[in-house]
């Protein structure tokens, strides 16, 4: 079977690392553009095309996927028998209905359950105790596809936005194998998501990220989870930024919100209802550090 993978970020090459390794051809692998990254601004690969780079698979990085004829006529002549998708951008009908045997995307969530782009970060957020993947066949309309397959994940009480896409990174790219056996044996059956019981995963904004200490310490802590490492919670002291990375839930402490309680070495700060101790935070324009480390050398 011939395939063509589509995807940009390290949560994709376990995906593209499983088919490769069952013997797949992978006759290319469609990514982001090349930009400039980080203080340097230096021009970098994404994960998927440096992994591919190291595995002599051709690559395409088209700027527009909408109404690119070039583009289109490429993929055509590689006569693709599947393209895989894993954490890209949203592919025209033009281009998705270009295969054999269509296209189908994983999914960082249980559909139709966290419709959108940061499924892993609001499933921490909201709180959740479970969530899951899904691999669907593309349709016109964002994330609303027929399902090939799903699979439930635990989320654990010390999970954060890294640990948990991490392991759902490795659980997906099982999940992408069996679909691509399904769909090669002919025997896969689709089965049609219930819209009734959709929920939004929307693109994570600035304003998400800012600490409301008026919500509950379960709330905030969430919160931190959910955006840890990136892009992270923050507030602001002395109009700075401080993020913090790490938290705990502090009880039968009678603080208002926002009222700071500290030591030498903790750091609690009143919410609505009960008290968040923070235990990794990062003041604007320092390095990340432990509770300990940042009050050393910041008044309060």
């Amino acid at each position: 079977m011939n395939i063509v993978f589509m995807g940009t970020p390290d949560f994709a090459i376990p995906s593209l690392k499983i088919l490769l390794e069952n013997k797949y051809n992978i006759i290319a692998v469609v990514t982001q553009p090349d930009k400039a990254r980080g203080r340097g601004q230096k021009v970098s690969f994404t994960a998927v095309k440096q992994f591919a780079v190291e595995n002599s698979i051709p690559v395409f990085q088209p700027e527009k996927l909408k109404d690119n004829l070039e583009f289109v006529k490429q993929l055509k002549s590689l006569k693709p028998d599947l393209f895989v998708v894993v954490a890209f951008r949203i592919l025209p009908k033009e281009v998705f209905e270009i295969p054999k045997y269509g296209s189908f995307n994983l999914h960082g969530s249980y559909l139709p359950k966290y419709r959108g782009a940061a499924p892993i970060q609001w499933a921490l957020i909201n709180g959740d105790e479970e969530t899951g993947l899904t691999t669907f066949k593309l349709a016109e309309k964002v994330d609303t596809g027929n399902i090939y397959l799903q699979e439930k994940v635990k989320i654990n009480p010390d999970d954060n936005f890294e640990s948990l896409h991490d392991r759902m990174s490795l659980i997906g790219a099982e999940l992408v194998l069996k679909t691509v056996k399904l769909i090669e044996s002919g025997k896969a059956e689709l089965k049609a998501q219930d819209d009734s019981i959709a929920s939004p995963a929307p693109k994570i904004t600035k304003e998400t990220c800012l600490i409301d200490w008026s919500k509950s310490a379960v709330e905030i802590n969430n919160l931190v989870r959910g955006l840890s490492p990136h892009p992270a919670a923050y507030f602001l002291h002395n109009e700075k930024v401080i993020k913090v990375y790490k938290s705990e839930i502090v009880k039968n402490l009678n603080l208002k919100p926002g009222e700071i309680h500290h030591s030498k070495s903790e750091f609690i700060v009143g919410c609505g209802s009960d008290a968040l101790k923070i235990l990794e935070i990062q003041q604007e324009g320092k390095r990340r550090m432990t509770t300990e480390e940042f009050l050393r050398g910041f008044r309060l």
